[in-house]
């Protein structure tokens, strides 16, 4: 993995189970630019198949989580052509693979937590929604950016955060602008917590880490699989798919290791997901 400017990365925890991925350019207000993207890709990606990690935080530094997209780089490093149909065109395929980095955070093998602190604006909003944890500090707030800069946002949080939020709330905050403070976002889910610091907000979520690190690896994943798919599904699709994955993962094993540890009082112990190579990879 090349060296980081825009995240720093470090492992947590007795047994480095848990990744914390930590936005550092506070002097940018941690904006995304196109470096940003490429990074958390490569950083997200090497994660899930590392297998190693069973809980993902990710943090930020400075006054605030972060201002969003970095809109210098529009008409700069990247060019959105509306002179022609061609060029329109093209727009759609450089969202998709925006997109698709903020749907890696889905895709993981393990739960994403984030630890939000001031503004998080814009993209940003895109990108914590994504995630299946959020812990926020009293400073935060949360901003649909893009109507106040006469553009839809169109990297996930008109997809998502309506099965976060109440949709009057979301239509409100999407069509002015209005900023979502951080006892508000407690007050209709959106955050799991608000604590009074920024530190003790990456506390709080570096500990709900932890207690996720605690189970089996296996499960957890099996878990995050069936809330998803129940999220956008019918209760009986999902009862069904929870009966098809059930049987694919079941363990005796963790669950005989689950029960003595906890009657014996000490930490279990249990496998970790396999490290995943593709065709993709240079040492096959």
């Amino acid at each position: 993995m090349n060296p980081l400017s825009c995240f720093s990365l470090s492992t947590e925890g007795p047994e480095g189970h848990i990744a914390h991925l930590v936005l550092n350019r506070p002097e940018a207000l941690n904006t995304m630019h196109p470096r940003f993207w490429r990074e958390l890709h490569e950083v997200l990606t090497g994660i899930h198949q590392a297998g190693t990690a069973r809980a993902l935080v990710i943090s930020s530094t400075g006054k605030h989580f972060s201002a969003g997209m970095d809109l210098q780089t529009f008409g700069g490093a990247i060019l959105m052509d509306d002179s022609s149909a061609e060029g329109r065109s093209a727009v759609f395929d450089l969202l998709t693979d925006m997109q698709r980095t903020f749907t890696l955070l889905e895709d993981l093998r393990m739960p994403v937590i984030a630890a939000i602190q001031g503004g998080c604006i814009g993209g940003a909003v895109d990108m914590v929604t994504a995630c299946c944890m959020r812990y926020a500090s009293a400073d935060a707030f949360f901003c649909i950016q893009e109507i106040n800069i006469g553009m839809v946002a169109d990297v996930g949080t008109l997809q998502r955060l309506p099965k976060l939020l109440p949709m009057a709330l979301v239509k409100e905050l999407a069509y002015t602008g209005r900023r979502l403070a951080a006892d508000k976002a407690l007050a209709h889910g959106l955050v799991n917590e608000v604590l009074p610091t920024h530190q003790a907000t990456v506390d709080a979520a570096l500990q709900a880490a932890q207690d996720i690190a605690r189970k089996p690896p296996v499960a957890i994943w099996g878990t995050k699989q069936v809330l998803h798919y129940a999220r956008d599904h019918s209760t009986e699709d999902s009862l069904r798919h929870m009966g098809w994955l059930q049987g694919a993962i079941w363990s005796n094993a963790n669950v005989r290791e689950a029960i003595s540890a906890f009657q014996e009082k000490r930490e279990a112990t249990f496998a970790p997901l396999p490290a995943l190579k593709g065709f993709r990879d240079d040492s096959l």
